[in-house]
């Protein structure tokens, strides 16, 4: 095993090239070792070169109405009648906590998301 550390792009290349050739390393070998010490370092790398920002509320609730395919109609009993999920899904009115609560509950959006702030 000879590992350094990712210091640069191309040394996150050459990780991901040996952690495919790695892929299915058997478990408890000195190769699985070494796939389980170079994502842990592709992981810290992408963190601090390539951070991914909080997750839109709105785009959260689109992409499991989705998922589930629901409709607008489907979001009322989580948010209210008609006119103010349409309001809440063109960003013209913000998430209460009640519909937070509610989302939450009923849709298994994490609070986390449903709770930050909306894009300027």
């Amino acid at each position: 095993m000879n590992i350094q550390p990712i210091r640069s792009d191309a040394d996150l290349d050459r990780a991901f090239a040996r952690i495919q050739a790695l892929w299915d390393a058997e478990e408890g070998s000195a190769e699985a070792d070494e796939l389980e010490v170079l994502s842990i370092l592709v992981e810290r790398y992408e963190d601090e070169h390539y951070p991914v920002g909080p997750s839109d509320p709105i785009e959260a609730i689109r992409f499991r109405m989705e998922q589930q395919g629901l409709t607008p109609r489907d979001l009322e009993r989580f948010i209210g009648p008609s006119g103010r999920v349409s309001e809440v899904l063109n960003r013209r009115r913000g998430l209460s906590l009640r519909m937070v609560r509610n989302l939450h509950k009923g849709l298994h959006i994490p609070y986390e998301t449903l709770l930050d702030e909306e894009p300027a």
